[in-house]
């Protein structure tokens, strides 16, 4: 079971995640996950990474993908493998089937999580945090009884600077804009399941997992 998962801030990719990988046992496999494994194991292209990333550099196409070639590899992915964050281009999805050919598999599904944008709008700019002691609000999902006060110790409630609607906003469109041409690819190969992210959490796992049984 070979999956790449997709979806715009907010569409509860994380969640998603965490059931597939759990149901069905299999690695879930995030880009910064690979260059830490990749760091602290000391591999050549992991050192290659951490001299990018310490200079708050972008990691270079080749060597990331030379990253996911070693982690695809392992004996870990053999029943399958959830990647989420790559790839993130068409060069770096094209260089993902070379891969895979190589190792002689390929892509069951692309899914899809799909959230309208004003929804997503909603989920990423109504969060809270307490001043005082951290707790963490949603003015939708998990509102504080007195508004703007923290239920817990009574501390006044901020929102984080990237929560605001004008950098959520501004997140979302770039997002939409990398990862349009990726799904053209990935449905032009007829790889895309859209999955609606907008019913309650379960149902989204449902119908995931109603995909999902048919690969067993």
């Amino acid at each position: 079971m070979n999956l790449v998962l997709m979806g715009l801030p907010g569409a509860g990719k994380g969640t998603q995640a965490e059931r597939i990988v759990e149901k069905y046992d299999i690695p879930h496999i995030s880009t910064g996950d690979m260059f830490r494994a990749a760091i602290k194991d000391g591999t050549e292209l992991g050192l290659q990474a951490k001299s990018f990333m310490d200079k708050g550099e972008l990691v270079p196409d080749e060597v990331t993908i030379g990253i996911v070639r070693e982690r695809l590899s392992k004996e870990d992915c053999n029943k399958g493998f959830l990647l989420d964050g790559f790839p993130r281009t068409v060069a770096q999805a094209e260089a993902l089937e070379n891969i895979l050919a190589d190792l002689d598999r390929r892509i069951n599904y692309v899914i899809n999580i799909q959230v309208d944008k004003d929804i997503l709008m909603e989920r990423l700019t109504g969060r809270r945090i307490c001043k005082n002691c951290g707790a963490t609000y949603h003015l939708v999902f998990n509102p504080p009884a007195e508004e703007g006060k923290c239920d817990r110790c009574g501390g006044e409630l901020y929102q984080r600077a990237d929560d605001n609607e004008e950098t959520v906003q501004n997140r979302l469109d770039v997002n939409m804009k990398q990862t349009q041409p990726l799904l053209d690819f990935y449905e032009e190969k007829g790889y895309v399941r859209n999955i609606d992210g907008q019913q309650d959490i379960n149902k989204v796992f449902e119908d995931v997992d109603a995909l999902l049984g048919g690969l067993h």
